[in-house]
């Protein structure tokens, strides 16, 4: 089988992470070879991404664009793209959708978001994790609250990723849902997706 690129998509809160995780579990209970991986990356400009964003440092939107491209396009390279041509099912938590959700929330605009990240492997399954903001922030209140976590950001984030549905670049998925369910759904799509590509 040639490698199958999956990713998770989803505002904060949504359950991305935990729904990843669960599908690569399920993935190689049924004898696939699965990665999980995540956006940003564990590289460089990944971490100091992740850091800017949890020490509540505001980046310009623009710059910030420009720093996740970079990253994006050392993760395609050096672990994306390697673990397909092994034939591997690569999950990835947040992908290229949440540039165009999170910095386009910001107005930056989306066809230069585009233009900047035009080096992006389409993936095989796009997801949505659909849940109303107020669940998503609720979900996360527990947790270190990163600059991104506005509610009036998530809400044109949330936006986005629904047009992003109307243009069927993602598939949605409620997230509402119990954690089995939605993992359910996750999975029997990803295994009906491998059968009508065999």
């Amino acid at each position: 089988m040639k490698g199958l690129f999956i990713v998770i998509e989803g505002i904060d809160g949504a359950g991305k992470t935990t729904q990843s995780k669960l599908l690569q579990k399920e993935l190689n209970k049924k004898g696939f070879k699965s990665i999980y991986t995540t956006e940003p990356s564990k590289g460089f400009i990944g971490k100091f991404l992740r850091e800017t964003s949890f020490k509540g440092v505001k980046l310009n939107p623009e710059v910030e664009t420009l720093l996740f491209a970079a990253d994006r396009f050392q993760h395609i390279t050096y672990e994306v793209t390697p673990n397909l041509n092994k034939g591997k099912i690569v999950v990835c938590d947040r992908y290229f959708y949440a540039s165009l959700a999170y910095q386009g929330a910001q107005g930056v605009d989306l066809g230069w978001i585009k233009t900047v990240n035009k080096f992006v492997i389409k993936p095989d399954l796009g997801i949505y994790l659909d849940v109303p903001v107020e669940v998503g922030l609720s979900r996360i209140s527990k947790r270190k609250k990163t600059v991104f976590e506005k509610i009036e950001i998530e809400r044109k984030v949330r936006e986005i990723y629904l047009k992003l549905v109307k243009e069927k670049e993602l598939i949605l998925v409620d997230g509402n849902k119990p954690i089995k369910d939605v993992n359910k759904e996750i999975t029997d799509l990803t295994l009906n997706f491998i059968e009508k590509n065999k």
